[in-house]
């Protein structure tokens, strides 16, 4: 599948109407009850069966309507070998059933340079995801196996959903005055100057985005003025409280109006979308609602 282009897969379904990403994380029980497995830690049957047959349904419903699927894959990896196998059988039928739409692998993955060089290997190379989350603390010379990959997805955790998220995201920091963007203070919060070093420094190959929590729309906007067009991946729709209206208000506010640029949100939960189409007007509700109306997914 070395033909497979992330942002080139992205742009295709922003192009067709498509701004919403899936995200499938399977646990055993929360599954439909026909699905649902007697399953406990002890038990030597794993619930990969379910899980497929699970996420199958939902993409086999889903996959004229979304720009991407997102799988994380802490809820397989929890299943030792037989999670991860389940894993690689999901995103192949992924492939199968919807091959021009890209795959996210939520792995949230950074180490040294050679260690993240097996990541990528595993990623992309065993389980042919198009697209991967990663950590940001060890710089750009240790992910460089991740960004120098010109035909895959790298999204760099930035402001995370989480309610403790501001102990260290929100301390001030000097910016880069070597940098463009002089609209920013002197002092900005963490996830602001790593912003800003993902949009100017690290996206060389233009396959970057940024993780900005729903939970956060200020914070969000801020981002978005930040990064311009990069996708942004935003979980924490749902039960963590992410508001979609404000979420996609914050999404595409301070953006310049521009026939070229465009921009896609994601969430973690299944019926966000927040995307500027290429006319400068915001992408209709009916994309919206066509997806959180299909509830028997």
């Amino acid at each position: 599948m070395s033909e497979r282009n992330f942002r080139e897969m992205l742009e295709a379904q922003w192009d067709r109407g498509n701004f919403v990403c899936v995200g499938l994380d399977p646990e055993v029980k929360k599954l439909p009850e026909p699905l649902r497995l007697r399953y406990t830690e002890c038990s030597s049957t794993s619930p990969g069966t379910q899980f497929l047959a699970f996420c199958e349904r939902i993409v086999q419903a889903t996959a004229d309507l979304v720009c991407a699927y997102k799988l994380n894959l802490a809820f397989f990896e929890r299943h030792g070998e037989q999670g991860w196998e389940a894993l690689h059988r999901i995103i192949t039928r992924i492939h199968e059933i919807a091959s021009d739409v890209p795959v996210i692998a939520d792995a949230k993955r950074a180490d040294i340079g050679n260690t993240n060089a097996g990541y990528a290997d595993a990623i992309f190379g065993s389980l042919q995801a198009d697209a991967i989350t990663v950590h940001p603390y060890l710089g750009a010379e240790a992910l460089q196996p991740f960004l120098a990959r010109a035909d895959k997805g790298i999204f760099i955790l930035c402001r995370t959903s989480n309610p403790g998220a501001d102990e260290f995201q929100d301390l001030l920091v000097r910016r880069d005055d070597h940098l463009p963007l002089p609209h920013l203070r002197p002092l900005v919060p963490l996830y602001q100057y790593l912003a800003q070093r993902v949009a100017t420094v690290w996206n060389k190959h233009g396959n970057c985005g940024v993780v900005v929590g729903a939970t956060y729309p200020r914070e969000l906007q801020a981002v978005r003025k930040i990064v311009g067009d990069m996708p942004i991946l935003i979980p924490g729709i749902g039960t963590q409280g992410g508001d979609v209206e404000k979420t996609v208000t914050a999404g595409i506010a301070g953006r310049a109006s521009s026939s070229t640029l465009r921009t896609a949100s994601f969430s973690r939960q299944m019926g966000l979308t927040s995307q500027k189409r290429r006319d400068g007007k915001p992408s209709s509700s009916a994309t919206l609602s066509t997806c959180t109306d299909r509830k028997e997914i």
